[in-house]
């Protein structure tokens, strides 16, 4: 198959060998080392041409060139340039032998390296590995790993996967009935199906049989294994299926992820950009900014610095945030995100659920106790309320003031305080007065929190916003959307009352009338500013989710945009936040809360309004999804990232709330 040259670094054109290794000589001659000379000599030529740029240069000077660069440069950049000089397979194996003969395993490396090779990379990486270790790589690898993880890597080292682009749709269908039956329709699952399967089939048909998996099982198959797997080997089979659907997408993330956060994974975005130049960077980078709103350029350049920074620009080539349309392949991408997206039924995910024979007049009397006399008993208070459903608690709430004449929310504000208070007490609150009571606070006050009022605003159900109304005027005596009007203004103003109605529509995609919203809002992308909001205003404040979700797909089609990007690009404030805040809660609403989760805690305090809210009201809902989705997204799980932002009590009955440690 011709595939499309999409590397950022080619042949250079008039070059000669002996000339180059004799600029390399200069640069590295006398006292210190013209290092701008070396990177750009390097980064100019592709990799055949450094081989013969090597052999030159022994057979002029009698040195080897790695290491004369070895002993000249020193750190990230070193390791950069020494690795743009190795062939990629020699390259490919030395990341694997430091990967399984260092301190400990490095899966990730593994991971990344053996899902993504085709079958000739992986048979020249196989051979390179037994020329400069003397051993073979099986032998290393099944020696570093096991169970599972260990089989599915021996499969995918054959580089046996069936490359013949021959479809027989009667084995697509079997296969896709396969992966089902052994995965969710069984108790325990039949690892072995999944790894002869993914292992095995070429690229064309694991594509439609993810397809025909997702028709049979409502979900993708990446959920599927989410279900079903675990640990590494759960790790593995993700990298696969990702591979498996787009390659450049898999980079474009695992790139995400070597930068985000703390401290940059410099192994693995140097090994991602050599070994990527000369491939298909090109569409890595369209897929980047595509899923971050941001081009790599930009990412690299914020987060490096030095001649390592300027070394890896030229691996990348250039910058994407000048343009604003699609490449066709990114288009079909996002377009193909969106059917998935739609095509998948989330199965949400409690983390607390009503506590088995609980009584309800033990409860009270407990907690009487626990705060009766001197000092409170903290643990005994959050034992009992974080363990019980709200239902629960409210009759633990009903049983206090019968038995004891008291009233347990009195009662806990006056033992607990700060952080700690607010959380037990929203605990204790029904939803519907929990909303209120988050409203009320994110309205009154100096500031306006206008991300709280967005959030719940966007994340609830037309009944929970009417129960939300009620409590709201029980509890103030005014109306919330009275309370809106004194505190927002402009179109803000207008898209909040818009959803606090409560009467967005319900139900399925309407085809037709999403082609036509699609078109419109695409039209209205011309229009003047506020036609385009008033229009955006119009369709993301009344249709249904999963109607939405038909609209999203079909703009790209129409717009060849991604609705996200627009909305990034052409709007601003408030505005742009509510509407981004539909768009990603519609996408994937357990991510939505995820990234707000991670907002709220990282930087410098924390945001505990925010933190609580969350962790509150979506423990009995959809915690375990946002979890989940926390992980994939920031490489580190909730409960660890809770344990590290907050103290005490007050953290204890999060990490309760939480669950697992993922």
């Amino acid at each position: 198959v011709g595939k499309v040259f999409r590397g950022t670094i080619t042949d250079a054109p008039d070059y000669d060998p002996t000339t180059d290794a004799e600029s390399l000589y200069n640069a590295m001659k006398g006292i210190g080392s013209d290092k701008e000379a070396i990177l750009d000599l390097v980064t100019s030529r592709s990799n055949t041409q450094r081989q013969e740029v090597i052999a030159a240069y022994k057979c002029s000077f009698g040195k080897d060139l790695i290491e004369d660069l070895k002993y000249e440069l020193t750190g990230k950049f070193e390791r950069l340039i020494v690795s743009l000089m190795r062939t990629s397979a020699y390259h490919d194996a030395k990341e694997i032998h430091d990967a399984v003969k260092g301190v400990g395993t490095n899966e990730r490396c593994l991971i990344e390296i053996m899902a993504s090779r085709n079958n000739r990379q992986m048979n020249e990486m196989v051979a390179a590995y037994k020329d400069a270790y003397g051993i073979d790589i099986e032998e290393d690898i099944t020696t570093d790993t096991s169970g599972h993880f260990k089989k599915m890597l021996v499969v995918l080292l054959q580089g046996t996967r069936d490359e013949s682009g021959v479809v027989d749709a009667d084995l697509v269908q079997q296969d896709a009935q396969d992966l089902y039956a052994a995965g969710e329709e069984q108790w325990g699952t039949d690892e072995a199906k999944f790894i002869m399967i993914l292992g095995n089939r070429s690229v064309t048909h694991l594509c439609m049989v993810f397809d025909a998996f997702e028709k049979i099982a409502e979900m993708s198959i990446e959920d599927s294994i989410k279900h079903e797997l675990s640990g590494d080997f759960e790790r593995l089979m993700l990298a696969v299926v990702q591979c498996i659907r787009s390659v450049p997408m898999f980079f474009a993330k695992r790139l995400y992820k070597s930068m985000k956060g703390l401290g940059t994974a410099d192994n693995s975005l140097i090994r991602i950009m050599i070994s990527r130049s000369e491939i298909d960077m090109l569409d890595i980078r369209e897929c980047f900014r595509l899923l971050y709103e941001k081009s790599l350029y930009n990412m690299i350049k914020d987060d490096t610095s030095g001649d390592y920074k300027r070394t890896l620009l030229n691996l990348c080539g250039g910058d994407d945030d000048l343009a604003g349309e699609f490449f066709p392949e990114a288009a079909q991408i996002a377009y193909k995100m969106w059917e998935i997206s739609a095509m998948t039924k989330v199965q949400l995910r409690p983390t607390i659920r009503p506590a088995p024979s609980v009584d309800p007049a033990a409860d009270a009397q407990a907690l009487r106790k626990a705060m009766k006399g001197f000092g409170t008993d903290e643990d005994a208070i959050i034992d009992i309320v974080a363990q019980r459903s709200n239902a629960q608690r409210q009759e633990i709430r009903q049983a206090f003031k019968s038995l004891l004449g008291r009233d347990l929310m009195k009662d806990l504000k006056s033992e607990l305080s700060k952080n700690l208070e607010r959380l037990v007490i929203g605990l204790m609150l029904n939803p519907a007065e929990f909303d209120a009571k988050m409203m009320r606070k994110a309205i009154e006050g100096a500031g306006t929190d206008e991300h709280a009022l967005i959030e719940i605003l966007v994340t609830r159900s037309n009944e929970e916003i009417l129960a939300m109304n009620a409590a709201y005027k029980d509890a103030y005596k005014k109306s919330l959307e009275e309370a809106i009007h004194s505190d927002t203004s402009g179109l803000f103003c207008r898209i909040l009352v818009s959803l606090v109605q409560g009467a967005r529509e319900e139900g399925p995609a309407d085809e037709e009338r999403a082609i036509a919203d699609a078109q419109e809002l695409a039209e209205a992308c011309n229009a003047d500013s506020d036609d385009m909001e008033m229009k955006f205003m119009s369709v993301l404040c009344t249709r249904s989710f999963p109607h939405l979700r038909k609209v999203f797909q079909e703009f790209v089609r129409y717009s060849n945009k991604d609705i996200e990007q627009i909305i990034k690009k052409e709007m601003s404030g408030d505005v742009k936040n509510a509407f981004y805040a539909i768009v990603r809660s519609v996408k994937n609403q357990p991510s939505y809360f995820a990234d707000r989760l991670y907002k709220a805690m990282k930087g410098l305090g924390t945001d505990d309004r925010a933190l609580i809210r969350i962790m509150v009201s979506r423990s009995e809902v959809d915690l375990f999804n946002i979890r989940k989705e926390f992980k994939e997204t920031h490489d580190v799980s909730l409960h660890e990232f809770i344990q590290g932002e907050t103290s005490g009590d007050y953290r204890k009955t999060l990490l309760m709330l939480c669950g697992g440690e993922d």
